[in-house]
């Protein structure tokens, strides 16, 4: 019989034991990795966030408690070391964007963007803000009940619930091409 994941986190914390937390990401790591593809629209940063996660998971094996699941505990690691990724790029994206001010200036235009017609899920997800997306990936992407999204972002049971439920509204919106009441 295989052990538990809360079995192999104590195994791991009692002895640091490698292959044990080796069988945990094993196990984990298509839903890490799907959330954060998902979340960041971006594979290789995907890939990057999913290893610094599974890094810091190791490093911090110790503060799981086993009260919730362990892929939960793991999804909320991997949902924080995304945060902290967009917030270190929106902090280099303002700067760029005060460095291109001038140069912009200086020559006008640019090409635009071209919407095309074919909408599939990546640009459906890619209209929620980002909090629904979050949800809607957690929930529906990487099989998370509502409970668990809300430990994996600690947002209210409640908040997960409408952003999950706005978020789905939009993306039958934006697949169908219906308007929806905001």
């Amino acid at each position: 019989m295989s052990a538990t994941d809360e079995e192999l986190a104590a195994l791991v914390i009692a002895t640091k034991d490698r292959a044990a937390f080796g069988e945990l990401v094993r196990r984990h790591q298509g839903v890490v990795r799907g959330m954060l593809a998902r979340m960041t629209r971006n594979r290789a940063l995907a890939e990057d966030l999913a290893q610094d996660a599974f890094i810091r998971a190791y490093e911090k094996i110790g503060t799981f408690r086993g009260e919730g699941g362990f892929k939960s505990w793991l999804c909320r690691i991997a949902y924080t070391e995304f945060l902290q990724a967009r917030r270190k790029r929106q902090a280099v994206e303002r700067t760029m964007d005060r460095f291109k001010s001038v140069k912009d200036m200086e020559s006008e235009g640019g090409p635009g963007i071209d919407q095309g017609d074919v909408m599939d899920l990546d640009r459906a997800l890619a209209g929620l803000s980002e909090n629904e997306r979050s949800c809607v990936v957690l929930c529906y992407a990487c099989g998370m009940s509502h409970s668990e999204a809300a430990e994996a972002t600690g947002m209210p049971l409640g908040t997960v619930k409408s952003h999950v439920n706005r978020g789905r509204e939009k993306m039958k919106a934006l697949l169908t091409g219906e308007t929806v009441m905001s």
